[in-house]
């Protein structure tokens, strides 16, 4: 072996053993009881170890009262039938009382209603100027109606979404046909129920969680809203019906470019689903010619969470899918074409994911310095894992890879706090501004487990432009918008989104970091109406864009 081939095989990071490590330019810090958070996950484990007592449940950051403050939203479980457990359990709404804590205000909201909830995507569904709630299941989903009086209508059955039950995983609203309603899709893992459990075993002897490959496949859900606060299922005439698929992540990305919104669908030892949009109601599954159905060694890996994001300043919206361990995280580069490329086996990421089982992950500038950064959760599926392989966790760190130019990861999560960095059984995890100081704080489950909220404490002075969107000809969110914003040298892209993540969703305003810069020369915005608006030099702070009225400082 020469020295050259010596030198190839040691992860570069050894090289820098014994440098000081750079400053991040910020840190997390757990305010969760000091914000008046108290939480824990119920999964209903009592020892029969049913399959959905491994998934966990998601999380949101969503303004339900209109008041300008990011709220919080816990998906939870619930005992199962004939095993009643301690107490009731409930999702939990948190009211932000706009000075560091919250309250809880799930009864008072109508909310505190026993389902075994999984995820949650939040948006207006019928334009009334306030968020709705869609919580996806084990059973039925629910779908809850804002009134705009601080409480929830369930209007499942009204709504024409009862009937429908499965297990059920992530979801999002989007606007596939751009009639300026939002239409809901829904992920559902495998076919299952309680009287249907298979008994697995890891040492043949004792039960343990099977993995999905025990259990049958299910379809997504497509539901087209008709405007009227109905919706239809077009599931199978839409192209979306997959019998086959095991889906638990799901985001939006306009992979082509073409102003139509494409769907991406992590499964779980299943190819993967990239839909493009036919403009006519259909879909096409087009993932194998893109490149991101499978490994890069043809293999359906265990794909968990997933996003979208322009990570490397391109103009073109990548992906991020969390795996399994043993099978890293993908981190897909957009190339002409088309086509993506799986970078993550030539960077930190992929060195550093590959002994950890990835669930929640998002691009987000959490130093705002114009880069899109990675947050991974991470957590394994059964407690017992180590007795059969020694050097697997159940309880594992997070990790936070900052974006240090083309190609370049680093993960930093030990360097902006120790509690932050401690392992965790993480599951859901969503990103939002809670307490309105512009930059992102972060929001993540665990399963079985308690919540946790951490407080992002800049320190490297940036700053950033914040944009929320109202649509007037375009759905009231502005769901679909491609945003991009030319700051310095280069321009940043963003689609404003829901779902992504794994069983979450961030908050729906965007935020573009300035790092040094003073402005951001231009602010460019594609509704899904196809109305363009164009803003010069815009400062520092909040801003509301209505579409086609202008842009104003926020609240």
């Amino acid at each position: 072996m020469t020295r050259r081939d010596f030198l190839a095989g040691i992860p570069p990071s050894l090289f820098d053993a014994g440098k000081p490590a750079q400053d991040p330019g910020f840190r997390l810090v757990d305010v969760t009881a000091a914000a008046g958070i108290h939480f824990t996950h119920n999964s209903g484990a009592f020892g029969g170890k049913y399959l959905p007592e491994t998934m966990g449940s998601g999380c949101a950051f969503l303004d339900y009262d209109n008041d300008g403050w990011q709220d919080i939203l816990l998906v939870n479980g619930t005992n199962w039938p004939g095993h009643p457990g301690k107490g009731l359990s409930t999702l939990k709404l948190y009211r932000n009382n706009r000075n560091g804590t919250f309250t809880d205000v799930t009864k008072k909201a109508g909310l505190d209603i026993p389902m075994y909830g999984m995820g949650v995507a939040a948006a207006d569904f019928n334009n009334d100027g306030f968020v709705d709630i869609f919580v996806s299941c084990v059973g039925p989903g629910r779908l809850f109606q804002n009134t705009g009086k601080g409480t929830f209508v369930d209007v499942t059955e009204k709504s024409g979404l009862g009937g429908h039950s499965g297990f059920s995983t992530s979801a999002l609203w989007f606007d596939f046909d751009r009639d300026g309603h939002l239409d809901l899709l829904v992920c559902n893992y495998v076919r299952w129920a309680p009287g249907q459990d298979v008994f697995c075993s890891m040492d043949g002897r004792r039960k343990s969680y099977c993995t999905p490959e025990a259990y049958r496949g299910a379809t997504c859900w497509l539901f087209h809203n008709r405007g009227d606060g109905t919706f239809e299922d077009v599931t199978a005439k839409s192209g979306i019906f997959d019998a086959s698929s095991k889906s638990l992540g799901v985001t939006l990305i306009d992979y082509d470019h073409d102003g139509w919104p494409d769907v991406f669908i992590a499964n779980d030892t299943q190819p993967n689903k990239l839909y493009r949009n036919n403009r006519d109601g259909t879909f096409q599954d087009v993932a194998i010619k893109a490149g991101v159905a499978f490994s890069e060694d043809g293999k359906a890996r265990a794909g968990m969470g997933v996003d979208s994001g322009d990570f490397e300043n391109s103009g073109n919206l990548g992906l991020v899918v969390t795996n399994f361990d043993n099978e890293m995280i993908a981190l897909y580069r957009a190339v002409q074409g088309g086509q993506f490329i799986d970078i993550a086996p030539r960077t930190e990421i992929g060195r550093a994911s590959r002994k950890t089982l990835g669930f929640g992950c998002f691009f987000f500038d959490v130093n705002l310095d114009t880069r899109l950064d990675l947050l991974v959760v991470n957590g394994h599926i059964d407690d017992t894992v180590r007795n059969v392989r020694h050097e697997t966790g159940y309880d594992q760190s997070p990790q936070l890879f900052l974006n240090e130019g083309p190609g370049k990861f680093r993960d930093v999560a030990r360097q902006i706090g120790a509690e932050f960095a401690s392992p965790k059984v993480g599951r859901g995890a969503a990103y939002g501004d809670f307490d309105n100081d512009g930059d992102l704080d972060i929001l993540l489950t665990t399963n079985h487990g308690p919540a946790r909220l951490y407080r992002n404490d800049l320190t490297n002075g940036h700053r950033s432009v914040r944009i929320r969107l109202v649509g007037t000809k375009s759905n009231r969110d502005g769901i679909g918008t491609v945003i991009k914003a030319s700051i310095g040298s280069q321009i940043s892209t963003a689609m404003v989104r829901s779902g992504s993540s794994y069983l979450s969703q961030s908050e729906l305003p965007v935020t573009f970091g300035l790092g040094p810069h003073e402005h951001a020369e231009q602010v460019i915005l594609y509704w899904p109406s196809g109305r363009v608006d164009n803003f010069k030099n815009v400062r520092p702070g909040r801003w509301v864009c209505t579409e086609g009225q202008g842009i104003k400082r926020d609240h």
